[in-house]
């Protein structure tokens, strides 16, 4: 099929309406409350369900699975000029910092390993497949959509990003189904701040009812009698894209054997264009909150393309693989919930023990909405200590997601594991050397 805008306009106009359909089925659907799936993830099941590789119902181009190495190249160029860089890790954010590093670090180490010793002699699988697991899990849809079009374009990974979003997929459903009863026995045993965990009817339903409680998305920056405000912060993000495309092709044209992810250098020119506005005194021409919504539509849309475009015939080569490195993710994840959390935080370890499951099997926006199940208004300061601990976090998460397709890449993989492990072990072993590890023999566990 010959790609023309009308071939676009009918994939964008199909998962638009599937994520509208996904919305609705959220508000009318008990289950899909219950389990808090956002409408994403309900729209890319849909399309692939009644896509080509399954039914047929919906015609899908082969370029969907293109799409979104473009729009996790919109969320970083976004993320660079929306970002907060102010701020150092407060003392009492300290316990979160070393908690969430070594549970993210461990988790790209140890499963990068066992893709290297355990899955590939014992399945076949390459050197990459143990990856998956943090991609999907501690990384996200973003990630997944990153690292797989990265191993995909570079490496020659023809099925990274089907393996990375039904991951992603599959963390999804884990933390929901997993926080939520750890969430019901917490406040069954008086472990949580507060005995009720009803979480708001908004909530749940995804529909916020009272117009007078709907947030704004934005500010406007400009008039519209010169340009729309929208307009113009979304010119900025797509022209950083198109410059960080034009930069990457150039690169290649002298250097064929070098290959950076668009989304890297998406992030790379964003920060130039934000040091550029600083320079000419216009630091705010852009709007911190219009730009994140930005971010987070192209999100919505990524996820449902990168789930609708899942090609199940890749997937069969590894079921069997696959099945053991989910056990074994659920495995970590419960072991750092149940045992490194009270360990880390003690007598409130339940707040940020399932805040932490939540965005170690899906998303940080999971483990807020679990972290309301236990503590509704958000007293325990969970969120306040993420917040300042994600300053020191944050270059961790960057930098993983850039330099894991780099690695493959220079069959550097085993390397990477190695020193991403070592780097886990290192910072817990300074945790509890300097006593960053508030142990309480009190904690209730």
């Amino acid at each position: 099929m010959e790609f023309t805008p009308y071939v676009l306009l009918t994939d964008v106009g199909w998962i638009s309406i599937l994520l509208i359909i996904g919305n609705i089925l959220r508000q009318r659907v008990r289950i899909l409350q219950q389990l808090l799936l956002p409408a994403p993830i309900t729209a890319g099941l849909i399309g692939l369900f009644l896509g080509p590789e399954i039914l047929g119902i919906i015609q899908f181009s082969d370029k969907i699975g293109a799409y979104t190495s473009l729009l996790i190249a919109v969320v970083f160029a976004s993320m660079a000029y929306s970002m907060d860089l102010g701020g150092s890790v407060a003392k009492g954010a300290r316990s979160m910092w070393a908690f969430s590093t070594t549970m993210f670090m461990f988790q790209w180490g140890l499963f990068v390993l066992l893709g290297i010793y355990l899955f590939k002699p014992v399945f076949g699988t390459e050197d990459w497949f143990g990856m998956m697991l943090p991609v999907g899990f501690v990384g996200g849809f973003g990630t997944a959509a990153a690292v797989g079009s990265s191993l995909e374009d570079t490496a020659g990974a023809v099925a990274a990003s089907s393996l990375g979003f039904t991951s992603a997929t599959v963390g999804t459903i884990v933390a929901i189904i997993g926080g939520v009863i750890v969430a019901n026995w917490g406040i069954r045993t008086g472990r949580a701040t507060e005995l009720q965990g009803e979480l708001p009817k908004e909530l749940r339903s995804g529909y916020i009812e009272d117009e007078s409680q709907r947030p704004s998305i934005g500010k406007a920056t400009t008039n519209p009698s010169s340009i729309e405000p929208l307009a113009l912060h979304g010119g900025f993000i797509v022209f950083t894209v198109l410059v960080a495309y034009l930069v990457n092709d150039f690169l290649s044209s002298i250097w064929s054997n070098v290959s950076i992810p668009l989304f890297a250098l998406s992030f790379v020119i964003g920060f130039i264009g934000r040091g550029l506005l600083r320079l000419f005194k216009k630091p705010n021409y852009l709007d911190k909150d219009t730009v994140t919504a930005i971010s987070g539509a192209a999100t919505d849309y990524m996820i449902a393309f990168g789930i609708a475009s899942i090609v199940p015939a890749a997937l069969a080569a590894y079921w069997q693989a696959l099945i053991l490195l989910f056990v074994l993710g659920l495995v970590f994840c419960l072991f750092y919930l149940l045992v490194m959390a009270p360990l880390y935080f003690g007598e409130q370890w339940i707040e940020r023990g399932i805040f932490g499951w939540g965005w170690a099997t899906a998303a940080v926006a999971t483990g807020i909405a679990l972290l309301k199940m236990v503590d509704p208004k958000l007293k325990s300061g969970t969120l306040n200590e993420y917040g300042v601990a994600y300053v020191g976090f944050g270059p961790f998460e960057i930098g993983m997601t850039i330099l894991a397709p780099i690695a493959v890449l220079a069959s550097f993989t085993g390397a990477f594991g190695w020193v991403s492990t070592l780097i886990a072990a290192g910072i817990l072993i300074m945790s509890f050397a300097i006593k960053w590890v508030p142990v309480r023999s009190n904690a209730k566990t």
